[in-house]
């Protein structure tokens, strides 16, 4: 069976962020949070369906009594399709395998849009369900019960004008140095002023064991006494360069936080770079500033 993308809202407000759930969430403001590996299965977001597939979800239409009150915004559906139309990429597809065969509404799973008969019909009472899941069946309040398509051919459109030129990428300034865990620690600034450093580097100098997965461009991470905080500023694909993932080695491969992929020099291998903050606050380390450094983790 080929892999599927399913794509959900929340039925909550707009900054509503939880695990376990979905593979990512996308908040009000078009703010994507990778919460699981997009390589990990995870069991209760689309019924019977769960296997070899992921979900995408939009926190919205949580309004009571009418949950239109909070609608799915533009930036979430940008944000939806953009996500969704990277995922495709990453597995092969191209702008044509994108059917409802690949990539489907969970009010389209749920009615069994697709044809395959998974189970009893609790989509939209207009498509004949029970209407328990009528999920993106209409991307406006009064709008055509067709949002499936109108997703679909938005993710098209990005696939076939990938090749445009891009924003230009974040800009790195200079090279700088901090001290972590009381030694010198090689680190690159951006043009925010933020710090950036090898992801790896981070790791071997906390000891943390850790696998790279360059067929994912993911980093699998030993660590049993790390819980994801899942932050509002986490790196997102804006930044303009190819995106990694750093990932707990648990069932749900939940992510601990995202970096990115680039060189210092021309010719060099692309490397996996975090923000030195970010990592600190994800990994339980005290810090301190003027000069910034990086000290012991909590509780070890």
């Amino acid at each position: 069976m080929p892999a599927k993308i399913y794509l959900h809202w929340t039925a909550t407000h707009y900054s509503w962020v939880r695990s376990g759930l979905y593979h990512s969430i996308i908040n009000g403001d078009g703010h994507v949070h990778r919460l699981h590996s997009y390589a990990a299965d995870l069991p209760a977001h689309t019924w019977r369906r769960n296997a070899n597939s992921i979900a995408i979800s939009c926190a919205c239409m949580g309004g009571r009594p009418d949950p239109w009150t909070v609608p799915p915004t533009e930036p979430q559906l940008e944000a939806l399709c953009q996500e969704a139309a990277a995922v495709a990429r990453s597995w092969g597809w191209d702008a044509d395998a994108i059917t409802i065969q690949r990539l489907m509404t969970h009010a389209e799973a749920a009615a069994n849009r697709d044809g395959r008969v998974m189970h009893d019909n609790y989509g939209p009472v207009a498509w004949g369900g029970t209407g328990e899941r009528w999920d993106l069946m209409q991307l406006e309040k009064g709008g055509p019960p067709s949002g499936g398509e109108q997703l679909r051919e938005r993710v098209r459109q990005i696939m076939r004008h990938a090749d445009q030129p891009a924003s230009e990428p974040l800009q790195f300034r200079r090279a700088g140095s901090i001290e972590v865990r009381g030694l010198p620690l090689h680190t690159q600034i951006d043009e925010h002023g933020r710090s950036w450093a090898l992801a790896a580097d981070l790791l071997e100098r906390y000891e943390l064991p850790f696998q790279w997965e360059a067929s994912r461009q993911r980093i699998l991470v030993g660590a049993l006494d790390v819980v994801p905080l899942y932050q509002e500023d986490g790196v997102q694909a804006s930044v303009g360069w190819p995106l990694v993932e750093l990932t707990l080695q648990q069932a749900g491969a939940p992510v601990i936080l995202r970096g990115i992929l680039r060189s210092t020099t021309t010719g060099e291998p692309a490397r996996a770079w975090c923000r030195v903050l970010e990592f600190a606050e994800e990994f339980g380390i005290t810090t301190s500033f003027e000069p910034f450094a990086l000290h012991e983790r909590r509780g070890g």
